[in-house]
């Protein structure tokens, strides 16, 4: 088994999606080993969930799933990069293809694309 250094960040490491087609980041997420176990077993991009202390695989509510192409390490063994087939064209919980949608142009967040589905029918909000 591949060991991670889960011990730097409380038991956590990050993990970074990057869709496998157009090279974009599309999200930071956390695993913690449960997570990450999961994600080597089923393929399927799996994480820990900060906020509902819960594994959370990514799109078993949206469908939005991530297939997961390719696992990298960083060379501290705590950082996860994750090659993924981005299922549904959405990783972002607010609709848009990246959580990083938004940026910094003269001190102002500026949003950038439009989002490829309405988070309140897809989560029932």
């Amino acid at each position: 088994m591949i060991e991670l250094n889960f011990e730097k960040m409380g038991g956590l490491v990050p993990a970074i999606a990057q869709d496998e087609k157009t090279g974009a980041v599309l999200m930071l997420a956390f695993m913690n080993r449960e997570a990450w176990e999961a994600t080597l077993k089923t393929g399927r991009a799996t994480y820990y969930s900060r906020t509902r202390d819960t594994l959370w695989v990514k799109g078993l509510t949206s469908g939005h799933i991530q297939n997961v192409k390719e696992i990298r390490v960083d060379c501290d063994a705590d950082t996860v990069l994750l090659t993924v087939e981005q299922v549904g064209g959405a990783a972002c919980h607010t609709g848009f293809a990246s959580c990083f949608y938004q940026k910094v142009e003269d001190g102002a967040l500026v949003t950038e694309g439009e989002p490829v589905f309405d988070p309140k029918e897809v989560y029932k909000e």
